[in-house]
């Protein structure tokens, strides 16, 4: 392959990587927070964090556009590293992937916390661990199937990302043509074969990332059982 097809690949594989850690970092304590706390307004934080999950992309990038772009916080925060904005730099792209793909990491963490219960944090309390000692000790470790699904769907849907960051990040090879934008790119130019390369890998791609993962939770379900 030439490197009209690596420059994407390599591209959009570090940008699946970062968001992923990125998300695991964000998503983790907000699905915590949604699975445990008694306050009224959670649903509607978790609303917002869902939202990316009913919002056309094209809308979604839209406002993230004016975010980053040079009259928003992202033309501060640029500013500091000398540019213009974050619009149009990867670093903008990880930022709106991060925000599209929350929901799909947040929520089956959120599901396997609450599905781990009450019981096992209760008797952890009784042998004097604080809360702090408690989440890392139990509630992490039995959250462990719901952690790697959402990592699996956040990498894998930050792989398959058009709308959005076609929107935040254009189509400047090296910086932000990711897969999705190059396939569209050579569809337009006519150049049918990258075209059908590329689309073909990640059809591949997403299979064995589907299988992976209900292999990796059928096992993980066995583990839990015993």
């Amino acid at each position: 392959m030439d490197g009209s097809l690596w420059s994407p690949i390599l591209l959009t594989l570090r940008l699946a990587l970062i968001t992923t850690a990125a998300l695991l970092v964000v998503g983790t304590p907000i699905a915590w927070w949604l699975a445990r706390s008694k306050a009224r307004w959670k649903e509607a934080v978790a609303a917002v964090v869902a939202l990316p999950l009913v919002l056309p992309p094209t809308v979604l990038g839209f406002y993230l556009l004016i975010v980053l772009g040079p009259d928003g916080p992202g033309g501060t925060v640029g500013g500091w590293f000398g540019l213009r904005s974050l619009a149009f730099t990867f670093e903008g792209l990880v930022i709106g992937s991060v925000v599209y793909s929350l929901p799909f990491v947040v929520q089956p963490i959120r599901n396997a916390f609450e599905a781990a219960g009450d019981r096992l944090l209760e008797v952890a309390a009784t042998l004097r661990a604080g809360p702090w000692d408690a989440f890392w000790t139990v509630a992490l470790p039995l959250a462990r199937p719901g952690i790697l699904t959402g990592a699996v769907l956040g990498f894998a849907h930050t792989v398959g990302e058009f709308g959005v960051v076609l929107m935040i990040g254009g189509n400047i090879p090296g910086e932000t043509r990711v897969l999705s934008v190059a396939i569209f790119d050579f569809v337009e130019t006519l150049q049918w074969g990258k075209a059908h390369l590329l689309s073909a890998g990640l059809v591949v791609f997403s299979f064995v990332v589907i299988l992976s993962m209900m292999l990796v939770e059928k096992r993980l379900g066995r583990r839990s059982a015993r």
